[in-house]
């Protein structure tokens, strides 16, 4: 992807699609009776709208710019933040939601990653290299909650 604002672009609609999924984790969770992992939840939303502001107000959009199926350049033909999240519901239980929850933010890394590891335009990948950097704490942090629930 050498476009930085074909890039933004794509960087807005999956961090609108990942803090969407994260409400819906958290709703999940709420209805699960779990307030700690709901709450959890919705921090990551929160961080996913934070990162949607700073990519709409790189590209200095007023409103961002909102592409045609056919113009996005996914690596699985969909949002790595919507790719596994068919089967989020109330009735999901906390293993599966962080599980869940991880893989989107594993396929977002890899995107970010996958970008900056291929452009050719520098601003690109910078940003890219930012980006996936976020994710990868994501991920961490991801990896820390399943790590602690009990076997």
């Amino acid at each position: 992807m050498e476009d930085i604002h074909l890039f933004l672009a794509h960087a807005i609609t999956l961090e609108r699609d990942s803090a969407r999924r994260y409400e819906e984790l958290a709703e999940g969770m709420k209805t699960l009776g779990d307030p700690e992992v709901a709450a959890f939840f919705e921090q990551m939303a929160h961080y996913s709208r934070l990162h949607l502001a700073e990519a709409t107000e790189r590209g200095g959009f007023r409103h961002p710019p909102k592409l045609e199926a056919h113009e996005y350049q996914w690596p699985d033909g969909t949002s790595p933040e919507t790719a596994a999240w068919a089967g989020v519901d109330a009735f999901m239980d906390v293993p599966s939601a962080l599980a869940l929850a991880l893989d989107g933010e594993q396929r977002s890394y890899a995107f970010y990653a996958g970008i900056a590891a291929t452009t050719r335009n520098p601003r690109v990948k910078l940003m890219a290299e930012e980006f996936a950097a976020e994710e990868g704490e994501h991920v961490a942090e991801l990896e820390k909650r399943i790590a602690k629930l009990p076997a």
